[in-house]
Formats: C-alpha cells, structure tokens, sequence
C-alpha cells in the first residue's frame, strides 16, 4: 500500500496542486479557472486525477460550486506549503515576481480586525489579490472556517458561552487560539451624555436602547456577539452590520457591549467607556486544526497582534 502511494505521489504535477489551492480558495472550478486562465474542463479533469491518484475524494460538488471534504481540508495544509515553497524558489532564483495574495477571514465585528486587515493588504505589496474580510454571524465563522471559505475565524468567549463554543470548534475540527482578554466596554456616540464618566453600571444604561448583532436562523444567548445576553432590555434593537450600529448609537443614544478596543481613525464617532461588571472577553482566532496557516494568513495574524498590542492590551501567548 505505501509503495502504490509513493508511486502515485510521484505522479502528482505542481500545476495540480496550483489548481486545487485555487478551487479551494474560489469554491468553484469554474471561478478558479477563470483567475488562472485554464479551460474549465482541463481544470476538471487535472483534478479528477489528482483525486485518483490520492485515492480520496477531495471535493463535494454541487451545482453551487464545491466544498472540501475532511480529506480536502487535510490534502490542502501540504499542498499550499509546496505552492508556496515553490513560487519562494522561483522568486529566489528565477526572477519571478510574487503571485496573487490569496487570503478570506471571518469575523464578529471588531475595528481592530478590520484595522489590521488593511494593514496586511497593505504590508503585502502585491500587484494582484483576492483578499476577503467578512464580518458576519458567529455560527457562520465556525462554518467559514470548516467549510474553509475563509482560513482564518475571530470571536470571543467567556464563562457563559465557552462550554457551548468550544464544543462547536471541536465539532467542526478547528482550533481556539486566544489573542487577549478584555475588560467589557460599551461603545456609545461622542455625543452621548456618558461619554464623559470614567465607568458605566449597567444601571446607567436602563434607559438607553441596547445595540445588539442579529444571529440569524441561529440565534442563541451562547452565540450572541455580546456578553450579558441574557439580561432583558426595555428597548432593544437588532441590526446586521457596524455601519448601521454606529449610525443607531449617533440617532438613537444607543450602545453595544465590546471589547473597549476601538480606531479613531476608522470610528472617530465612536468611543469606549468601561462598564463596571464582574466579567471579561477572551479575543481569539480559529484555524483548522489539519491546516498549517500560509503565510498571508500568519501575517494577518502579526498584523492583529501589533494592533491590539499599541491600545496597552497585553497579548496571550
């Protein structure tokens, strides 16, 4: 049986493996032959063999495009760590400019993530990309990064919610990498008559509406994007995204519950106050547990280490 592998092995091309990293990270092979521009039925059947001579099926496909298989999600770590090697030879020694950036993250809402993405695709100098950065519903993160349709998840738990969180992540093959732990904030408008004290108490805050992110078809007090979700509220409101948020907290005098870490020069209209509760949110990142990150990924990573570290937060090893 190894040596049947080996022999097989022998006959896997580079350009497959280009092809699958890119299948991969496209979710089509339509799409992925598009950006490499390759007949869609060369790339089919490239792939097609590859799976032959693996003896494994590495994509589920539908009329929607694919999705990777256990084996896939596992195939891909190896396979990206000899794409990249190699474009690092051809670069090296022939002369070759870098290839396209390719990288998707997923995300609960957080300025700084968005802060150091943008300091990544900046930092990366590329003269092609397809970077994503998708900010969205807790359960879809997990989905993202199992399904692999972003590499990289970010979200919190904390003492409520991380008995319910953990066992999703394991679940789902992934990996919980903390980042920092948080002292709860809530976020409200410049404008705001607590903008100015030192703290809040959660008395403060009775007569204002509460901002919170809609989950969806999933919705739970454990997936919640804030902490104390399952305190009551007289007036509360659900919304989809940042921009929507903020715009409610300027109109309406409302405030979300986060990490305290917020841009100026992303959300001058916004500040952080601190909200006296006996409680903390643990920041972190989740990745396939099978997949080594590529390099893109590991300097999102550097990137979101480095911003949180300039607001004073001290980072978990």
């Amino acid at each position: 049986m190894a040596r049947q592998t080996a022999g097989a092995l022998r006959g896997i091309t580079l350009q497959q493996l280009r092809y699958f990293v890119e299948v991969a990270a496209e979710g089509s092979i339509s799409a992925a032959a598009d950006v490499l521009y390759v007949a869609q039925p060369t790339m089919s059947a490239a792939l097609k063999d590859l799976e032959s001579r693996l003896g494994r099926t590495l994509f589920v496909r539908s009329t929607r495009g694919v999705t990777l298989t256990d084996d896939g999600a596992e195939f891909l770590g190896y396979a990206r760590q000899v794409v990249e090697q190699s474009e690092l030879l051809e670069q090296k020694y022939l002369g070759r400019g870098p290839s396209r950036r390719l990288l998707a993250v997923s995300t609960q809402h957080y300025s700084f993530v968005v802060d150091a993405f943008a300091r990544m695709v900046k930092a990366s100098q590329a003269a092609e990309y397809a970077f994503s950065l998708r900010e969205t519903r807790t359960w879809d993160i997990i989905e993202d990064v199992r399904t692999l349709r972003s590499e990289i998840g970010v979200l919190y738990r904390n003492e409520f919610n991380a008995r319910v969180i953990n066992k999703l992540i394991r679940e789902a093959g992934l990996v919980f990498t903390p980042l920092f732990f948080a002292s709860p904030h809530i976020f409200i408008a410049r404008t705001n008559p607590l903008a100015g004290q030192a703290s809040v108490t959660l008395k403060d805050l009775e007569q204002l509406p509460r901002l919170t992110f809609d989950q969806g078809v999933n919705n739970s007090f454990y997936l919640a994007e804030e902490i104390l979700s399952t305190r009551s509220s007289k007036q509360e409101i659900r919304v989809s995204d940042r921009a929507t948020i903020f715009n409610l907290m300027i109109g309406l005098g409302g405030y979300t519950i986060s990490t305290g870490i917020i841009s100026d020069d992303l959300d001058p209209s916004i500040v952080a106050v601190p909200l006296d509760v006996d409680e903390r949110i643990e920041i972190g990142w989740i990745g396939h547990a099978s997949v080594s990150l590529t390099t893109q990924a590991q300097r999102f990573v550097a990137e979101m280490r480095d911003v949180v570290a300039e607001f004073g937060v001290d980072l978990l090893t």
